[in-house]
């Protein structure tokens, strides 16, 4: 499996990890590891420690889930990328937070 998540219910964070490529072909897996916690949810982290690649689709599904914390006002931070992951997301200009 290459998307796994953990939701702590004391602070309603969900922590979406990836690992290896992310690449379109996860897209319902990653979409599937929020979707069902609408409203539950007051922040959402992605962890990108073991992500080596990440492709265009990868950018889109980042941005849709953005798009589906605004729906809650909820958070989204993305966390641990290598620095060759920091490019791609750079290039899209994905924004970060250290961690």
């Amino acid at each position: 499996m290459d998307i796994k998540r953990d939701f702590e219910d004391s602070n309603r964070k969900v922590t979406i990890k990836v690992q290896g490529r992310f690449v379109f072909g996860l897209h319902k897996e990653f979409r599937n590891a929020y979707r069902d916690l609408d409203g539950a949810t007051k922040e959402y982290e992605v962890d990108l420690s073991q992500a080596v690649y990440l492709d265009s689709a990868a950018l889109g599904m980042l941005l849709l889930l953005q798009e589906h914390a605004n729906t809650f006002s909820a958070k989204v931070s993305i966390v641990g990328a290598t620095p060759d992951v920091r490019r791609i997301l750079d290039i899209g200009r994905i924004q970060l937070r250290s961690a």
